[in-house]
Formats: structure tokens, C-alpha cells, sequence
């Protein structure tokens, strides 16, 4: 046999290029398209079949199922998708990912693309110098649609030729002769690729290079074809590995699918390929079975058909899907879930937008529960058991403990996200996003600081008679109202902000403090309640305000997106 070490790693370095193209192409259509992916997927409702749709579409645009069932995976239990959805949607990514594979048998073996791609490069290429982010993403978009291809121009003329290498044809013999066993045997040798590779597109594009050159029979790629629709499932286990239940639930979703798939295409495989083999012919084509030359397209046939039916025959069993992995992963205790970051723990996505997407999503759980926390303190205020008392006070210490490394982790995480190149409403967004947290962790020491004044009280056994305990009720309730317009901002996604509410809870959190402190000022004179009481009773209704205060600043760190607005401090 004459393939050198040299002519091998010339492989190697081909199957690289065709990858980073591949990456290059990915991640730039996912830049130009992640708005447009974030609002497909927040309008997606319970109906499985959108799901499923959405799914498809998405990577078909960005042309990896693998970026598509990772970021199902860190949106799964978001408050975007529910487990339900985002199985729907990895059925869709199933799909398309089967776009790759017709783009690389109907353009990479009918013609040379390659001819086109250094032009390509030379219309791309100036692009990628440009300030503004859109025009540069298109231009690493065209410069990784021209590398792609020049890979698997390269991989093409890298294979080793049969009628050149006979040995190469007689020792994949030897493993082709021995029926349902050879079935199985490139099944798992299609499924380590991809394991290793970790992208079923370029283990595709090396099975497509393989039959067209004569390496394998049309059946055997066709089992490669199912091995690796198992091997890309290990891209979500992997990214769910560090991540909550419900992402470990949306990553077994994932593999279930796909290896009961394959399970069931086993029973009419050979009845299946020959199905295939037929309606080429019908068309007009040549059989798989007799010309190597038809193998690609053939073989993308099977691909998407088998996909599309894989998601007809188990689309009705999404609900017993979902026990399963259920079963699979059952939740840990509600403590170990509450609090772990939900969504950054996977890390950084491939863009800006999705990664402050993620980051968004955290936000949202970091400010509700400081709400929770705000809600453990009323209770506090009322109980008169010595043990509740003491368990609301530690849960409420533990929060704040909490929210300090909740601060740190997102304000970290925010960090890495401002290391890439950033538009210039991603900047503001992610401006936005730290003073919000800054806020938050404010507001938690506020809650805290309630807290321990009520320890304080209780400890030095000061009673506050019916005035007092009603008009700091009133004052709470106004606080919970201004809770509940921050927290409907901050759901708005940063794009729609109206300040009306805020501003009026806050006037009257403040008319309502200045109302308390006059009176209180007029009782101590009179001296209605001792001395100490009123200290305690001052201390509240005034950090009261001051929480206040930091919840109207997070509804203006919103707004400043837009435009500028004064903090009040």
C-alpha cells in the first residue's frame, strides 16, 4: 500500500480545514442571525410541532445541530423552553442538520467549488477588517463558506485512491461480508468518529469523500450514517455535564432520541437502503448499489429520511420521553437546585448575543430571589415562634451569603463576554447587566440589614404597639409594589421600559417615609413609645426607603440603554 505518514496527515489537515470552516461559517451566521434565533425561540409555545420546526430551521441557518442542541440545553429550564420544547427542538435540529450533507453532495461532488473559493475569500476578506460587527460577520460567513469547501476539495484529493490502493479495498472486505454484524460494526465505527471529531457534519462530509471514492459500499455508509447520529449526541452530554437537572434531563432527551432511532431502523435497514436505491433509479439516477458515484446523493436521502421519520414515528412520545429522563435524572434536593447559577455554568456561547442571553436569564433568578428573600423578612417581622424565627433569620443570612457569589460568578462571567468584539447594543446591554447585579446585591444587604434590625428588637425584647406595627406594614407593602414593577421590567427583555410606575411606587415609598418621620419625630416628643423602640422603628421604615431606592436604580439601569438617567442613590 502506497499512503505515506505524510499523505496522512495531509488527511488530518484537511478534515481541520473543513472543521474550521465549518466553525468559522457557523459562528458568523450565528452572529448575524442571534437575535432573530433568541426571538424565534422566546415566541415558541407548547405546540411540538413549532418546536420542531424551530428547531430545523435554526440549524439550518447556522448548519450545526451541535450548537443548536447546546444552546437547547442552556435554555431549557430558563423560563424560555420547557423540557417538552426543547426536545421538540432537538428533533428539529435532527433534521436540519441534513441540509449539510445535500450542500456537500449536490455542490462539493457535482463541481468543483474550490474554483470559486479563493474569490470567494477575496469578496469576504475585507469585510473581516471592517468596525462595523454586521458587515464583519458577513464577511467571516463568506470566507468560511469558501474554507469549507476548500477542505473538502482537499479531503477529496487526500483519500486514498482504491484502484491505486487495492489492499485498502480488500481489507474493508473483510469486514463487509459478514452481514447484520457488519451493520453493527460501522455503526459504532460511525459513532466514535463523531465522538471523536465532535461534529456529525464533518464525519458526514468524510463518509460522503469515502463512498464516492469506492472505499465502502453504499449499506455500510448508510450504517456510518447511523453511528453518527449517536456519536453527536456526546456534544450535549458534555455541555450538560456542569449544568442543572433540567439541562442533564435535555441532554438525555437528546441521546434517547437518537439511539432509539437507530434501534428501530435496524429492523428495516435492508429494506430501507433498497427503498432508497429504488426511488434514485425511479428518478432517473443510477443505483447506489452499482455506482459509487451515486452514494452521496443517495446517502443524503437517507440521512434526511431517516431523520424526518425518526421524528414522525416518536414525536407522539415526547410525554414518555420526558418520564424517562425524568426517571434518569431525578431531581436532588430543592435546596442543591436553588442555588446553583441555572445557566452560566455551561460557559460562554459561540456569540455575544447568546452568551448575554444566558447571562440575562441568570439575572432574573438572582433579583427573584432577592424578592424570596424580601418575602422570608416580612415573615420574620410577624413570627412569634422562637424556632421559626431563628430558621427564617439563618435562611435569610444564607441568601445574602448567596448573593454575594451570585454578584461575583455573573460579574465574572459578564467579564469574559467583554473580551469579544461587541456592537454597540450588546455594550450597552452588558453595562446595564452589571449595575443591575450591583443593585440586586444591594438590595440583599438591605434585606439582611432588615433582618438583623429585627433580631435586634426581638433580643433587647422591644414591643411595638398596634400604630407602629401598622404603619411598617404599609410601608412594606409599598416595597413589595415596587418589587413587582422591577421584576416586570427586568421580564421585558431590556427592550421595553416604562419608568411611570417605578417613579410613582418610588414617590410614594418616599411620601410615605417622610409622612412616618415627621410623625415619629412628633411621638418621641410626646413619648408614645420608649425611646428604644423608636430607634428600632425609625431604623426600619428609613432601610425600607433605602431598599426602595435601589429598586427604582434597576429599572433605570434599564432604561439607560436608551438613553441616560440619573441614579438615585
Amino acid at each position: 500500500m502506497h499512503y505515506s505518514f505524510g499523505q496522512f496527515l495531509s488527511l488530518i489537515g484537511s478534515l481541520g480545514l473543513f472543521l474550521f470552516g465549518m466553525k468559522l461559517m457557523s459562528e458568523s451566521l450565528q452572529k448575524v442571525a442571534g437575535d432573530r434565533m433568541r426571538n424565534i425561540l422566546a415566541a415558541m409555545t407548547s405546540n411540538r410541532f413549532k418546536s420542531i420546526l424551530t428547531g430545523m430551521l435554526i440549524t439550518m441557518v447556522i448548519q450545526s445541530s451541535s450548537a443548536t442542541t447546546v444552546m437547547v440545553v442552556s435554555f431549557v429550564n430558563a423560563g424560555l423552553i420547557s423540557l417538552v420544547q426543547s426536545i421538540g427542538v432537538i428533533m428539529g435540529a435532527n433534521i436540519g442538520t441534513t441540509a449539510t450533507a445535500w450542500l456537500i453532495s449536490l455542490l462539493g461532488f457535482k463541481f468543483s467549488i474550490s474554483v470559486i473559493a479563493l474569490p470567494l475569500v477575496g469578496v469576504g476578506f475585507p469585510f473581516i477588517f471592517s468596525k462595523n460587527v454586521n458587515r464583519k460577520s458577513w464577511g467571516e460567513l463568506i470566507v468560511g463558506f469558501a474554507i469549507l469547501f476548500l477542505g473538502l476539495d482537499y479531503l477529496k484529493d487526500s483519500v486514498p485512491n482504491i484502484s491505486e490502493n487495492p489492499q485498502l479495498l480488500e481489507f474493508f472486505q473483510n469486514y463487509t461480508s459478514q452481514g447484520f454484524f457488519s451493520v453493527l460494526l460501522f455503526i459504532g465505527i460511525g459513532t466514535i468518529l463523531t465522538m471523536i471529531i465532535q461534529s456529525s457534519s464533518a464525519t458526514m462530509a468524510l463518509t460522503l469523500v469515502m463512498c464516492n471514492n469506492g472505499w465502502m459500499s453504499y449499506e455500510l455508509a448508510a450504517a456510518m450514517v447511523l453511528g453518527e447520529n449517536i456519536g453527536t449526541t456526546i456534544t450535549a452530554v458534555l455541555a450538560s455535564t456542569v449544568a442543572n437537572v433540567y439541562a442533564k434531563r435535555a441532554a438525555r432527551a437528546h441521546m434517547i432520541f437518537n439511539v432509539f432511532g437507530v434501534l428501530w431502523m435496524l429492523f428495516v435497514f435492508p429494506y430501507f437502503i433498497r427503498a432508497i436505491g429504488y426511488s434514485i433509479v425511479y428518478f432517473g439516477g443510477v443505483s447506489p448499489f452499482e455506482s459509487p458515484q451515486s452514494t452521496p446523493v443517495a446517502l443524503s436521502l437517507f440521512h434526511t429520511s431517516f431523520n424526518v421519520m425518526n421524528v414522525l414515528v416518536q414525536v407522539m412520545f415526547t410525554p414518555a420521553i420526558v418520564k424517562v429522563v425524568t426517571f434518569m435524572v431525578p431531581h436532588r434536593k430543592e435546596e442543591d437546585e436553588e442555588f446553583r447559577l441555572r445557566h452560566l455554568e455551561i460557559g460562554l456561547l459561540s456569540t455575544v448575543e447568546l452568551s448575554l442571553l444566558q447571562a440575562y436569564k441568570e439575572i432574573n433568578i438572582y433579583a427573584t430571589r432577592t424578592y424570596r428573600m424580601y418575602g422570608f423578612f416580612k415573615e420574620l417581622f410577624t413570627e412569634t415562634n422562637e424556632k421559626k424565627f431563628k430558621e427564617l433569620f439563618d435562611r435569610i443570612e444564607k441568601y445574602e451569603e448567596i448573593s454575594d457569589r451570585v454578584e461575583v460568578e455573573i460579574a465574572t462571567y459578564l467579564t469574559k463576554v467583554s473580551t469579544s468584539e461587541l456592537s454597540e447594543e450588546s455594550s450597552k446591554r452588558m453595562q446595564s447587566m452589571l449595575k443591575i447585579i450591583s443593585d440586586i446585591e444591594s438590595m440583599s444587604d438591605s434585606n439582611y440589614t432588615l433582618a438583623k434590625t429585627i433580631r435586634r428588637k426581638r433580643k433587647a425584647n422591644i414591643w411595638f404597639n398596634q400604630e407602629i406595627r401598622d404603619n411598617l406594614n404599609q410601608m412594606f407593602s409599598l416595597v413589595d409594589d415596587a418589587f413587582h414593577v422591577m421584576l416586570g421590567n427586568l421580564q421585558e427583555d431590556y427592550t421595553k421600559i416604562n419608568l411611570g410606575p417605578a417613579y410613582e411606587a418610588e414617590e410614594k415609598i418616599n411620601q410615605y417615609r417622610n409622612k412616618l418621620r415627621k410623625q415619629h419625630l412628633k411621638n418621641v416628643e410626646e413619648d408614645k413609645y420608649k425611646y428604644q423602640a423608636g430607634v428600632i422603628y425609625h431604623d426600619l421604615f428609613s432601610e425600607a426607603e433605602k431598599l426602595a431606592d435601589f429598586i427604582i436604580n434597576i429599572s433605570e439601569d434599564i432604561a439607560e440603554m436608551s438613553k441616560p438617567v440619573k441614579q438615585t442613590v
